[in-house]
């Protein structure tokens, strides 16, 4: 059976006070994230401004930048956009006013809870995925309510046809339901402290499934769902092509799932893995811009509305922006690049031309569009969209070109060989020092955005101001009784997948699964006695306190965990990182960008003593450094109480300690701390045995001194 009009016209309201509700959440949280954002870039050039207190370093707010403008600013105006956008396209009040208010203050309470957390130091280190377990149970409940409310605007809705903005948000939908569930496995250790049920390189590979398609699934589909409504609606003009709308989704979808191992290119996740992942990056390229054409081609004919409307100019260069960052994406998984753009700036430049120009932009013309909308007024200033516009175009200039040249700097310098034959610029720091005033140049540009979406706050809210909400607002449209019409017999194909909800659904979930099983059923089916190395061993009760400790911090967000097999590391660096070694690693911690060096190899490179002052004040023992200082590491005791539990979770996990080991695991580790009190203060460093630097000393010690060079193969590339 499918659905045909009848002659009943009905009455009905469209919420725009959920809408509204979303766009204030959109704009406050986007103040706040980028606030912190640019707080973290100048502490990047003035490490004084980390203020020497745990709650404003940069390795713990860092995540909480990332967390408020994805998931607070980007997020809210996801909703935003789809709640007003889903109740017109299906002439169709939302399923359910409760499951909206549900909806809106659950997402804001997860929201406040990772604003409290993250601070804290409450993390899992996961990128997009530091959110604590109850935390990640919550977002998993909310994001079920969003999906009933949709589904049952659908099923209710008045207009037979789904339009393709519709599949965008189905998509969306049970793919970052799948993504998040799969991810956030985990054993949980107390309220707050779990460790993940994966280990070294299936986590890592899990975390970058997980981590590319957030971006693909909650950055990038909902977003292109919103451009099929928004920019029609802005033009007046038809989408420029159905069928390659049909095109465009179904191979973007299929596509996107497998290109996560790109980010892991030259790791020891195994070779086919990383090849899959490069391949599908390439033909990435034939959806991405074949959405971004039928975009920009929407406005043919329309360029002279476009050079006099402000808003259209934020829908064109957000769609500029997501076409060059989809094609740098592909650009950047070749592996002859990657050699030298990874763990650099060039990624942070390439992820905030999407982010600033892609999200950021669209969410501001949608914001434009809307406010006057549901408030039944005119924009307070026309030309303060304008002034917007290109603060915003300079903001993201100020800020994408400095790291672009940062990053060939920082690959070309990590690569450097003199005329002798060794490394040119063997300290990590000359590096460090010669890109300070990029950095500077590219904060500048974070105040340039800032203060643009501050000129629009201000814009919208005296527009606010001046009109009245239309809460309920009033809408009509012919009811839609089930008769029975054979499927297709009307037009295309597609209607046979399109006009059924369930049917897309369906078919969204099996076209995302068949990629996420090729590649992740094989990695986890990887035999452990292939891939083990009998010297590793599991970390001591100590070594998992400051292991622990070194997540808190966010340690994880400036320095990786991973020798590449190049020459240019091997000689920086030491022995190349062998897949064994992660074995017990819950989570890994391979990192994604070296601020600082890569610290795999780290053990026994320095004694105690060096790590003790460098923890203290950084630059005495690097002069120039911008790494913060962390006194309270040397102030504060180490809580044990929980170490019996942390063992036993593990051993839950597969880390092979002895049945009955947590029990004298807090035994264990005072010995193993008398031991490196006893040799500071042979150093000339009088500290207790129970501060918790006593506990990340023992981990950073045992860092890479499982195996030795003479035991392991040392082929590398050059």
């Amino acid at each position: 059976m499918s659905r045909t009009e009848t002659n009943e016209i009905q009455e009905f309201s469209y919420d725009n006070k959920i809408v509204r509700n979303f766009a204030l959440a959109s704009i406050i949280f986007g103040i706040v994230g980028m606030t912190v954002g640019l707080l973290i870039a100048f502490q990047l050039v003035y490490p004084q401004l980390n203020f020497g207190i745990p709650y404003t370093s940069f390795g713990r707010i860092r995540p909480l930048h990332t967390n408020a403008v994805i998931f607070a600013f980007v997020g809210n105006a996801i909703f935003m956009g789809i709640y007003y956008s889903l109740q017109r396209l299906c002439k169709a009040r939302m399923f359910s006013d409760a499951l909206s208010q549900i909806h809106f203050w659950g997402w804001q309470l997860i929201i406040l809870a990772a604003a409290v957390t993250l601070p804290l130091g409450i993390t899992t280190s996961k990128e997009y995925a530091e959110l604590e377990w109850p935390i990640d149970i919550a977002i998993a409940l909310i994001w079920v309510v969003f999906g009933i409310n949709m589904f049952g605007t659908i099923i209710k809705r008045r207009e037979r046809h789904l339009y393709v903005a519709i599949w965008f948000y189905i998509a969306t939908f049970v793919t970052v339901a799948v993504l998040h569930i799969v991810n956030s496995f985990e054993m949980p250790v107390s309220i707050l402290k779990s460790y993940s049920l994966y280990a070294g390189v299936q986590d890592a590979l899990v975390q970058w499934w997980y981590g590319h398609n957030a971006v693909a699934f909650f950055l990038t589909t909902p977003f292109l769902g919103l451009m099929y409504f928004f920019l029609p609606k802005m033009a007046n003009r038809p989408i420029y092509s159905y069928r390659l709308s049909i095109l465009h989704f179904w191979a973007l979808i299929f596509i996107y799932i497998w290109a996560g191992p790109h980010h892991l290119l030259y790791s020891t996740l195994p070779d086919w893995a990383q090849s899959l992942g490069t391949a599908f990056s390439i033909m990435l390229i034939a959806p991405s811009w074949g959405g971004m054409v039928n975009g920009l081609l929407t406005l043919r004919g329309a360029w002279d509305k476009v050079r006099q409307d402000d808003v259209l100019k934020f829908m064109v260069v957000g769609i500029s922006a997501y076409g060059m960052a989809t094609l740098e994406g592909p650009l950047l998984s070749l592996k002859n690049v990657n050699a030298i753009a990874h763990f650099t700036d060039w990624i942070v430049a390439h992820v905030h031309v999407g982010a600033l120009g892609w999200n950021g932009f669209l969410v501001f013309a949608m914001l434009y569009y809307l406010i006057p909308r549901i408030y039944k007024t005119e924009i307070f200033s026309k030309k303060l969209i304008g002034v917007h516009f290109w603060v915003g175009t300079l903001g993201i200039l100020f800020y994408a070109i400095p790291m672009y040249f940062s990053g060939f700097t920082q690959g070309l310098m990590w690569k450097e060989f003199g005329e002798e034959g060794v490394l040119k610029y063997p300290n990590f720091l000359e590096t460090t020092l010669q890109i300070i005033p990029l950095h500077l140049m590219r904060a500048i540009g974070g105040t340039f955005y800032l203060v643009g979406v501050i000129i629009m706050t201000y814009n919208l809210v005296k527009t606010m101001l001046a009109g009245k909400l239309v809460a309920q607002e009033q809408a009509s449209a012919p009811a839609l009784a089930a008769v029975f019409v054979p499927e297709g017999e009307d037009g295309f194909w597609h209607r046979v997948i399109e006009r059924k909800p369930i049917r897309m659904l369906i078919f969204s979930l099996l076209v995302i699964l068949i990629g996420t099983a090729a590649e992740l059923i094989p990695t986890f089916l990887i035999n452990s006695t292939e891939a083990s190395i009998e010297a590793v061993k599991p970390y001591t009760p100590l070594e998992v306190a400051g292991r622990d400790l070194y997540i808190r911090e966010g340690c994880v967000g400036c320095h990786s965990q991973l020798v590449r097999p190049f020459r240019s590391e091997t000689e920086r660096y030491g022995e190349y990182s062998k897949m064994g070694e992660f074995a017990y690693d819950h989570p890994f911690l391979w990192g994604s960008k070296r601020t600082g060096p890569d610290l795999h190899r780290l053990g026994g490179k320095y004694p105690h003593s060096w790590h003790f002052h460098h923890m203290n004040e950084p630059g005495s023992m690097s002069p120039g450094s911008i790494m913060p200082s962390y006194p309270w590491l040397i102030e504060n005791s180490l809580d044990q109480s929980d170490l019996p539990q942390k063992i036993e979770a593990l051993r839950a996990v597969g880390v092979p300690y002895e049945e009955g080991y947590s029990a004298k695991a807090i035994a264990d580790a005072d010995i193993q701390a008398a031991e490196i009190a006893r040799v500071l203060a042979s150093e000339g460093v009088t500290v207790t045995k129970d501060k918790e630097i006593v506990a990340l000393i023992a981990y950073m010690q045992q860092l890479g001194t499982d195996i030795k060079k003479s035991t392991v193969q040392t082929a590398q590339i050059p």
